[in-house]
This record gives C-alpha cells, sequence and structure tokens, in this order.
C-alpha cells in the first residue's frame, strides 16, 4: 500500500517522510480495554513486523484484530502490497504520531481492503470499503487521523462497524 499525496513531487516526498515516522500517541491507544486485550504484543508477523491486538468498539459488540504494526517509512509504504489473503481476526495498522489527512492507493495491492480512517480520539471517520485492487486512484480521510487501520474487504460491512465506532490499542506493551 503507497501512500500518495496530492501536491507537487518534492512537496510529496517531504510529506510522506513526515507521515511515515514512528508509533501513535494518539488518546484512541489509552481507551479502556472493554473485555479485549488491547495493546497486548503478539510477537513478530510472517513478514517480520511488531503484532498488537486492535480492538474496535461498535455499539452491539467489541471485535479484535492481530494487526500488523506499519511503524516505520519503509513497512508503511509497502503496507499490504502483493499478499494474496488477509484472514478475517487479522489487519495492519498505520499509526502516526502528528494527526493528518491520509491519503492511501492500491498500487500493487492484490486484495480488496477495508481501510478505516481513525481519528485522535479513537473515533473511526470513514471507511472505504471494498477498495479495489491495483487502482492509483485515492482513497482518502475525511478529516486529519491519528491512524489508518486496514482489514479484509467487506468485513467492516459483515461486522456492522461504522464511522462513529471506537478503534483502540495500547502503545505502552
Amino acid at each position: 500500500m503507497h501512500k500518495k499525496h496530492l501536491c507537487g513531487p518534492a512537496l510529496s516526498a517531504l510529506l510522506l517522510l513526515a507521515a511515515c515516522t514512528g508509533t501513535a500517541g494518539n488518546s484512541a491507544a489509552r481507551a479502556p480495554a472493554d473485555g479485549c486485550d488491547a495493546g497486548l504484543a503478539k510477537g513478530k508477523s510472517a513478514a517480520s513486523l511488531d503484532q498488537k491486538i486492535v480492538c474496535i468498539k461498535t455499539s452491539a459488540k467489541t471485535h479484535s484484530f492481530t494487526v500488523e504494526m506499519a511503524q516505520t517509512p519503509q513497512q508503511q509504504s509497502q503496507g499490504l502490497m502483493f499478499r494474496t489473503v488477509l484472514a478475517d481476526a487479522k489487519g495492519m495498522l498505520f499509526p502516526f504520531d502528528e494527526p493528518r489527512i491520509a491519503s492511501f492507493w492500491m498500487k500493487n495491492t492484490l486484495i480488496p481492503l477495508d481501510i478505516i480512517f481513525v481519528a485522535p480520539d479513537g473515533k473511526i471517520l470513514n471507511i472505504a470499503q471494498q477498495t479495489t485492487p491495483y487502482s492509483l486512484e485515492p482513497v482518502l480521510s475525511i478529516a486529519p487521523v491519528g491512524a489508518v487501520l486496514e482489514l479484509r474487504g467487506g468485513l467492516t460491512a459483515q461486522l456492522g462497524i461504522k464511522a462513529g465506532d471506537t478503534v483502540y490499542w495500547n502503545t505502552q506493551h
């Protein structure tokens, strides 16, 4: 998953570098666990990325996902490209140090994804459902976000996850 910014090439490169540093320090990371092991470290993924538990609280239920943490610029630019499958209980989290408008594209991404844009307070702002594999069209947040969570395409609709629901994890583990 490449990040794409809608400015000139030099500014885009600068913004990309600034957008892809560190781990989240936003308040979403400190929300109560509500029966979910939010933030629990789950070792390394097959792609050698750190994994943690991320929870999404809907009006009906709290859902738990083991996510790969895309923390470095290289990890964030690679994202879920070239993957052929993404299990229902898996995903990838892109945490940001500072809130920003997020823009993603599906270049070299072989499977449809649901891209969840998470405000700094943990509320879901918007969801791009069933994104189109290989597309170069930008998929944007509607406001600055503290993180982006990617899940299997169609999963948010199946689980009733929508804008206004809460995403949380703990960066202290």
